[in-house]
């Protein structure tokens, strides 16, 4: 079954391996450093689940639930 990044808990690590999603969403996520083959960490997720904070390329970035479910990861 294949996971998403919204899936993943805080402290968990993992490799981007598709993003879905529309053209203009894909290429946002795709803009802010989310492509294939990049390593993602998971550093907080809000109390109600959203927004989520995660560790890429170096950087911290904030995604919303619905953009997270985009991002498929193993």
């Amino acid at each position: 079954m294949e996971k998403t990044l919204k899936d993943l808990k805080p402290g968990e690590t993992s490799v981007i391996t598709e993003i879905s999603g529309g053209g203009a969403v894909k290429r946002k996520l795709m803009d802010m450093g989310l492509t294939k083959g990049a390593e993602v960490r998971v550093r907080k997720v809000a109390p109600l689940g959203d927004p989520i904070e995660i560790n890429i390329r170096g950087y911290e970035l904030t995604l919303r639930k619905s953009e997270a479910e985009n991002i498929m990861v193993k």
